[in-house]
C-alpha cells in the first residue's frame, strides 16, 4: 500500500514538471528517457507509455528500475504486457533479490503474465517467512494453473496456516475454476470439494461450494438444494445466485419443489429467483405461490409475476386485485400495469364490454397505466352512472389519448356532463397535455381553448400552459399577463415567475414595465432576477440584467436583490456594476458592503480589483 501511494504521489505530481522528452513517440527515445537523469515523475509516465509501445529492447532498463520503492509498480505496468519470454525472466531474476512489497508487486506480475517458467521459484516462495510474498506466490501459482501450479498448491493447503492458508486456497480455487473452463470438471469438482470440507474463511468456503455445484453439470442440483436448506445464511444466499445462473430447465422443477418446503421467508427469495429465470421458470409454481398462504410470499410472486406471468396470470391476478387485502390488491395492480407478455393488452380490452362493476374500473385503469390505445372503449365508459368508472376513463383517456383527440378532455374541462367530474377531468388533460411530443402543437390547442373558456377555468388553462412550456405558451401567459381580466393577469404574471427558462427573460423585463399594476410589475421583475441569480450564463449578460434590474426597479427591495446576484456571481464586472450603483444614494450603503464582498472574493482569486476600487469602476 506504501509503493501504491508513493507512485500516485508521482503521478500526481506529473502535470507540474514539464515532460518535454515524453512526447517523443519512438521506443528509443522513450527508452532513453529512462536512461538519463530525467525526474521520477517524467520515467513513471514513460513506462505506462512503454506498456503500449514497449518490446524487449526496452525490458533491460524497466528491469532496472524494479528495486526502484518508486518506480516500481510502474516498471511493472510495462513489464506484465511486453510480449515475449525477456520479460518473464527479469521478473524471476527479480525475485532473488528483490524482498519485501517489492518483491509481492514482482510475484503479482508474474501471475498476471502466467509464466509457467516461476512455478519452481513459486513454489519455494510458499514458505517463506514473510506471510505476504507467500501469499501473493499463492495466488499468482493459482493464475498460472498448470498442472505443477494446481499440485504445488494442494500439498501447501494440507500444511499452510493462517492468512497464507487463506491465500493457498484461493489460488487453488483458480486452478480449479481453470480445469472447469477447459472442461476438465471432475478434476476441477475434486478441488472445490476439498477446499469446501477444509478448515477456512467463509468466503473461500462459499466459492468452493459455487463452484462444486456447478462443476457437476446437472448432478449439481443435489448439492445446490442441500445448499438452500443450509442453516448459514451466506450459504443460502449463496444457492439463491447460483440458481439464477444454473443451466438447463431441470433445476427449475427442483426449485418449484423447493419453494414449498421452504420457510415464508426463504420462499419469498426463492420465487424472485425463479423469476430470474424467464425462459425455464415453472410459471405453474409463481402463480400458485401467489394465490395462497404465506401473505408474504404472495407479495414476492406476485411481485416476480411482472417478470415471467403471461395471458395465463390474468385471470389470478384480477381476481387478487380485486380481493379484500389492499396491499396484496395493490401489488397484483402494478404487477398487471407492467407484465409484458404478447396479447395481454388485447385480453383486457377484451374485457371491457362484459366487466362487472367491481372489475369495470380495475381493468379501465389497467388500460391507462398500460398506455393501451383503446379511447373508443374509455369514451363510451364517461357515460356510466358510477363517478368510479367515469374517474377511471378520464385518468385513462389522459394516459392514452393522442394530440388530435385532446378536445375530448378539452370538452370535459370546458363543458362538463357532470360537476363531480371536474376536478378529475382537469388532472387528466394536465397529464395529457404534459406527456405530448409536440408540445408546440398541443400548447397552441390549450391557447385556442383558453380564448372559449369560462372564467373558472382560465386559470387552470394557464397552469397547464406552464407546465406544457416552450413558445406558445411563453408568449400565451405574457398576453395573458396583460388582459383585462384580473385573474389572468395575477394568474399568469405568477407562472411566468416562476418559468424555469432563460426565454422568459425579455418577456418578464417587458411585462416589469408594461404590466397593467404594480404588483405585477414587481412580481416580473422579482421573476426576472430570480434568473439572473439561478441559471448559467456568461458573466457580461448575468451584470446586463442585473442593471436592466437596477434600471427598471422603483423599490429598494428589488434593487437589494440584484445586488445580491452580483455578490452571488462575483466577477469584475459585477464589482463595476456595483461600485457604480453606489452613486444612488438611497443603495449607497447596501452597494459599498457589496462591492467590497465582491473584492474581497476575487482578490481570493488572484484579481488585482485595487484600480476599480480607488477609480470608482471606470
Amino acid at each position: 500500500m506504501t509503493c501504491f501511494l508513493l507512485a500516485f504521489a508521482i503521478l500526481s505530481t506529473v502535470t507540474l514538471i514539464p515532460v518535454h522528452s515524453v512526447a517523443a513517440e519512438s521506443e528509443s527515445e522513450l527508452i532513453a528517457v529512462l536512461r538519463s537523469d530525467a525526474p521520477e515523475a517524467e520515467k513513471a509516465v514513460v513506462c505506462k507509455k512503454l506498456a503500449i509501445e514497449g518490446s524487449d529492447a526496452a525490458v533491460g532498463e524497466l528491469a532496472k528500475l524494479l528495486s526502484n520503492p518508486r518506480l516500481s509498480s510502474w516498471a511493472r505496468i510495462a513489464l506484465e504486457v511486453i510480449p515475449g519470454q525477456k520479460a518473464d525472466e527479469v521478473l524471476r531474476q527479480a525475485t532473488q533479490s528483490l524482498d519485501g512489497g517489492l518483491l509481492v508487486g514482482v510475484i503479482n506480475s508474474i501471475g498476471v503474465r502466467r509464466d509457467a517458467g516461476a512455478v519452481e521459484a513459486l513454489a519455494a516462495r510458499l514458505q517463506d517467512i514473510d506471510a505476504q510474498v507467500a501469499s501473493a506466490a499463492a495466488v499468482a501459482l493459482g493464475r498460472i494453473g498448470n498442472e505443477a501450479a494446481t499440485k504445488s498448491l494442494q500439498q501447501a493447503l494440507a500444511s499452510s496456516s493462517g492468512a497464507v492458508r487463506n491465500a493457498v486456497a484461493e489460488g487453488y480455487l483458480l486452478c480449479a475454476e481453470r480445469l472447469h473452463t477447459e472442461d476438465k470438471s471432475g478434476a476441477a469438482t475434486e478441488i472445490y470439494d476439498q477446499i469446501r470440507s477444509a478448515d477456512l474463511p467463509m468466503q473461500r468456503i462459499v466459492e468452493a461450494t459455487r463452484g462444486a455445484i456447478l462443476s457437476r453439470g446437472q448432478d449439481g442440483i443435489a448439492l445446490l438444494m442441500e445448499t438452500f436448506r443450509s442453516d448459514d445464511k451466506t450459504l443460502f444466499q449463496l444457492a439463491l445466485f447460483t440458481a439464477r445462473e444454473f443451466p438447463g430447465g431441470e433445476v427449475d422443477l427442483a426449485l418449484a419443489d423447493e419453494l414449498t418446503r421452504a420457510t415464508p421467508p426463504r420462499a419469498a427469495l426463492i420465487v424472485q429467483a425463479m423469476a430470474d429465470r424467464p425462459e425455464t421458470v415453472v410459471l405453474e409454481a409463481v402463480v400458485n405461490a401467489a394465490q395462497t398462504g404465506d401473505k408474504h410470499v404472495r407479495l414476492s410472486a406476485i411481485d416476480a409475476l411482472k417478470r415471467v406471468g403471461d395471458v395465463s396470470s390474468l385471470s389470478v391476478l384480477l381476481d387478487i386485485a380485486a380481493g379484500p387485502d389492499p396491499e396484496l390488491s395493490q401489488t397484483a395492480i402494478d404487477t398487471l400495469a407492467e407484465i409484458p407478455s404478447d396479447g395481454v393488452d388485447d385480453r383486457l380490452v377484451a374485457l371491457l364490454p362484459d366487466a362487472e362493476s367491481d372489475r369495470y374500473p380495475l381493468l379501465i385503469e389497467l388500460v391507462g397505466r398500460r398506455r393501451i390505445d383503446a379511447v373508443p372503449e374509455l369514451v363510451r365508459a364517461l357515460d356510466h352512472s358510477d363517478s368510479d368508472v367515469r374517474h377511471a376513463a378520464l385518468i385513462a383517456i389522459g394516459e392514452t389519448v393522442s394530440l388530435e383527440k385532446l378536445d375530448l378532455l378539452l370538452n370535459q374541462v370546458l363543458d362538463p356532463k357532470n360537476t363531480e367530474d371536474v376536478a378529475t377531468a382537469q388532472q387528466a388533460l394536465k397529464s395529457a397535455s404534459v406527456r405530448m411530443p409536440d408540445r408546440e402543437a398541443c400548447a397552441a390547442k390549450l391557447a385556442d381553448a383558453l380564448q372559449q373558456a369560462p372564467a373558472n377555468t382560465k386559470t387552470l388553462l394557464l397552469e397547464i400552459l406552464s407546465d406544457v412550456g416552450g413558445t406558445t405558451a411563453l408568449q400565451t401567459l405574457a398576453m395573458s399577463a396583460k388582459s383585462n381580466d384580473a385573474e389572468m393577469q395575477d394568474a399568469a404574471s405568477r407562472l411566468l415567475g416562476k418559468w424555469n427558462n432563460l426565454d422568459a427573460a425579455p418577456v418578464l423585463l417587458d411585462l416589469a414595465e408594461t404590466a397593467p399594476e404594480e404588483k405585477y410589475r414587481v412580481r416580473a421583475l422579482r421573476g426576472y432576477i430570480g434568473l439572473a441569480r439561478k441559471f448559467n450564463m456568461p458573466e457580461r449578460d448575468r451584470v446586463e440584467m442585473c442593471k436592466r434590474a437596477l434600471d427598471q426597479a422603483s423599490r429598494s427591495d428589488e434593487q437589494k436583490l440584484a445586488l445580491d446576484v452580483l455578490k452571488l456571481h462575483p466577477s469584475v464586472a459585477a464589482l463595476k456594476l456595483a461600485v457604480q450603483t453606489k452613486q444612488i444614494p438611497s443603495l449607497k450603503q447596501d452597494a459599498t458592503a457589496a462591492a467590497a464582498e465582491i473584492a474581497q472574493q476575487l482578490r481570493k482569486k488572484g484579481v488585482d480589483v485595487s484600480r476599480f476600487i480607488s477609480g470608482g469602476g471606470s
